[in-house]
């Protein structure tokens, strides 16, 4: 190559340089911030839901939200809960997580203590937002940040062909009428319990679903002002009423270990008269004996009760990464899937109930048992006072073991209050 030739190379290179240097950047494909004066801006949503619902239902969704927001699109990072769950704590730890997650009520505490989540008060806030129809809000220190979007509550099922056989005329309403049913439907000879209780300490969240949901069921608390309150009043009485139907035999054999699978077996398969349990449980029931003859009804308040009733619940619950460069965005689309007309379709799909107390699933209208379930959820209020604290999970495991030496006869009610409350506040200190 001349010297010619490679002069004029040298001066176009340089020409070249000069014009990448002066040209525009591509703002389309690069995210930006809340106020970026027109440039699109992309929010990244990690949730497990998109897998759960029916084939293009939540996409077709966020193509609804795209369409009423120009100017904001939606990636969606989709994934089986456990995967989620790994993808969120570790960018919840690097400080990359989304802009907007799906959360679990038992993942928030820990994330506030990281800083890792946004004030949805704060955000609320800056857009004049009415948090009015909202069902629930998850707060810690006077701010939310965790809005359940769909609700999966546990009521009673009860086995009408075993009610009617052992002469109940209605399902019960109160504990002295649940412990009576109990008695009655206990049937050994053809291996039929009353009542099923799984305080397996494996996956101990029986005591949140199937020992504390009666305390909420009567306007009871097992906290106060922030802190455990186990020995109080309420949480004593309920023990007292399972310790009663334990030693009456009432309760199926085998507490200690049952899982929450193992209960819903044992139930769908026609050995059990009575169990809480989640709604999601209903069609799996149905699919897989269609035969049973089951009803819905309210968790029994204690007698004279007359207040609303706590319902125990699991959600999906919706937040805003503290790092998202785009909180604005993030929490539009926030209010969107929480608007009643948006909320009634996710529910619908979803088969849960709405976030929004104005929403109204469409399987309500269709279905007689969901409908039941509907009146139930409609006339009660969402309690869950595990969703928030911190170790949720292993304050239902160390509340598990003392309850189970104090059905057995190992130690008295007092000790096991005593004993549980001093070991959850050791996870309580500072």
């Amino acid at each position: 190559m001349n010297k010619k030739v490679i002069s004029l190379l040298l001066v176009l290179a340089v020409f070249a340089s000069l014009i990448a240097g002066c040209a525009p950047v591509n703002t389309t494909s690069a995210p930006a911030s809340s106020d970026s004066g027109g440039e699109t801006v992309t929010l990244e949503f990690t949730q497990w839901w998109e897998p759960e619902l029916p084939e293009g239902s939540f996409r077709a969704l966020m193509d609804e939200f795209e369409a009423q927001n120009p100017g904001i699109q939606v990636e969606l990072i989709s994934g089986p809960y456990a995967t989620t769950k790994e993808q969120v704590v570790a960018g919840a730890a690097a400080g990359t997580m989304s802009d907007v997650v799906g959360l679990d009520g038992a993942w928030v505490s820990d994330f506030v203590k990281q800083g890792s989540l946004a004030s949805l008060t704060d955000l609320m806030a800056q857009a004049s937002y009415d948090d009015s129809e909202l069902a629930a809000q998850i707060q810690l220190g006077g701010a939310t940040y965790m809005i359940p979007v769909v609700n999966f509550v546990y009521p009673v099922f009860v086995n009408l062909d075993l009610m009617e056989k052992a002469g109940i005329a209605a399902p019960p309403t109160t504990r002295s009428e649940f412990a009576d049913a109990a008695q009655k439907l206990t049937d050994p000879a053809n291996n039929v319990s009353g009542w099923i209780l799984p305080l397996s300490l494996e996956q101990p969240n029986g005591i949140q679903n199937d020992v504390m949901s009666w305390v909420w069921a009567s306007g009871g608390s097992m906290m106060k002002e922030g802190q455990p309150d186990l020995t109080n009043d309420a949480v004593r009485s309920v023990a007292e009423f399972i310790k009663g139907l334990y030693d009456a035999g009432a309760i199926a054999p085998g507490a200690f270990s049952l899982r929450e699978q193992d209960k819903v077996e044992e139930f769908t398969n026609g050995r059990v008269g009575m169990m809480v349990s989640s709604l999601a449980h209903i069609n799996m029931i149905r699919e897989r004996n269609p035969e049973l003859n089951f009803a819905i009804t309210a968790l029994p308040a204690a007698d004279g009760y007359e207040g609303k009733r706590g319902l125990p619940y699991a959600s999906w619950g919706i937040g805003v990464a503290a790092n998202s460069p785009h909180p604005a965005e993030a929490w539009k689309l926030v209010q969107f899937l929480m608007s009643a007309e948006v909320n009634s379709k996710l529910s619908s799909i979803a088969n849960a109930f709405p976030g929004n107390v104005n929403s109204t699933p469409d399987f309500v209208q269709t279905d007689e048992l969901f409908a039941a379930a509907f009146e139930v959820f409609q006339a009660g209020y969402l309690a869950n006072e595990f969703v928030g604290l911190p170790v949720a999970e292993n304050l239902m495991r160390l509340f598990d073991e003392q309850f189970q030496l104090y059905l057995d006869g190992s130690q008295s009610l007092d000790d096991a209050l005593a004993n549980a409350q001093a070991a959850w506040m050791e996870n309580f200190q500072e």
